[in-house]
């Protein structure tokens, strides 16, 4: 698929790639959430709540999203009666947010699922390549977080 050896071909080869590659991440973890009823959104949540400490405003934050979103997944995962909520045990100010035993039966699934994905794609690949990648991804995130930080 490589076209005529311009620099800017390749480049814009290598792009396309990366957004193939991103979308059908994108698209696994829509289908694995899907298979358990979740949207990928909900996933998040529910594997943020799991390992304790849960807040929403610094989920929000960290995941470049809004309270009111984080407060609408959380009422969809209290419907779907995944999590409970109540008053913190060191701070009565505070909601704490605990998976209920359906929540972790989901949770379980899901990471039982997301195993025999990295086994299938991940584990038939040499331990080279997974290196040279972790490298090429190291290498290229950095690059981009850098020139968007310089606009």
């Amino acid at each position: 698929m490589v076209s005529d050896g311009h620099p800017f071909s390749l480049i814009h080869e290598a792009i396309a790639c990366l957004g193939r590659l991103s979308n059908a991440f994108r698209r696994r973890r829509e289908q694995l959430a899907g298979a358990v009823g979740l949207s990928d959104g909900q996933w998040g949540v529910l594997e943020e709540i799991a390992a304790e400490h849960f807040m929403p405003s610094m989920f929000a934050k960290t995941r470049d999203s809004s309270a009111a979103a984080v407060s609408k997944t959380l009422r969809q995962l209290l419907d779907k009666q995944l999590i409970s909520v109540g008053l913190s045990k060191t701070d009565g100010r505070q909601r704490a947010y605990l998976l209920t035993t359906a929540g972790k039966r989901v949770l379980a699934r899901l990471r039982k699922e997301r195993v025999a994905a990295i086994e299938s794609i991940w584990l038939t690949l040499s331990r080279d390549d997974v290196k040279r990648f972790i490298a090429f991804a190291g290498e290229l995130s950095l690059r981009l977080e850098k020139y968007g930080n310089t606009e």
